[in-house]
């Protein structure tokens, strides 16, 4: 892929492989962008905790662990909490508004061009047979200095995600081998077959001064990165439907 076309990707569809999964989606807002999307007779999607904003009559939703109760402790580990919310639609036309409460942008991403690695935040909604399961970095150190943790959620199979990056995306494409350094919190959602690991950047004095920290998340192409120009704020407390 070129680099204008990644982030194509992840605003626009194809409306042929939109319609196996829902009716519509669209994206509405500037500043804290919703998605609603239309649903037929049948379907459903699974939703991050907290972002289920509003859903009209003819939805049902529970609490469900996406692979089954043996990935529950994996689940926890990563931040996204145990469950998901498991939207399914008893009637034709319904909508559901789903939200990541707080500034930034929602796009969405066609399975079928490869898997994607989600940071804690990131994801927000899957629709289709897509398989959620959590990944583990490859450097140890990055569970306490990546920023982005040491667990993340890997996203694959065949369907749409909708994955949300706060503030703006920003888009670099890497050649095998070529290294980028990423500050602390601004990496949102990367393709699977970039590496990730942690480097270590300097002193004290660097830490004190430098507002930077000791350490920067570095990836290695070849593949695709896509940056948040703001850091993510902590996720709220487990309140509201579908989280736990």
């Amino acid at each position: 892929m070129t680099q204008e076309s990644v982030l194509d990707a992840l605003v626009a569809l194809e409306h042929e492989q939109l319609a196996r999964y829902c009716d519509s989606i669209s994206v509405d807002g500037v500043i804290a962008q919703t998605v609603t999307l239309e649903l037929g007779r049948n379907q459903n999607i699974w939703c991050s905790r907290g972002s289920l904003l509003a859903y009209s009559d003819g939805v049902n939703w529970q609490l469900k662990v996406p692979g089954g109760a043996g990935k529950a402790v994996s689940r926890m580990l990563a931040g996204e909490g145990v469950s998901l919310t498991y939207v399914t639609a008893e009637r034709p036309g319904t909508q559901v508004v789903l939200s990541a409460n707080q500034p930034g942008r929602l796009v969405t991403w066609d399975l079928r061009k490869g898997p994607i690695v989600c940071t804690s935040g990131s994801f927000v909604a899957a629709l289709g047979d897509v398989n959620i399961d959590v990944t583990v970095a490859r450097s140890a150190g990055a569970a306490f200095f990546g920023g982005a943790g040491l667990f993340m959620q890997r996203l694959s199979g065949e369907g749409i995600v909708i994955v949300h990056g706060a503030g703006d995306f920003i888009e670099r494409q890497l050649k095998p081998g070529e290294k980028l350094l990423v500050s602390t919190g601004n990496l949102a959602v990367f393709s699977a077959d970039v590496q990730y690991s942690v480097r270590y950047t300097g002193g004290c004095i660097k830490s004190l001064f430098g507002g930077e920290g000791l350490f920067m998340t570095e990836m290695t192409g070849p593949g695709w990165v896509m940056l948040q120009s703001l850091k993510k704020l902590p996720v709220p407390g487990q309140q509201g439907a579908g989280q736990m």
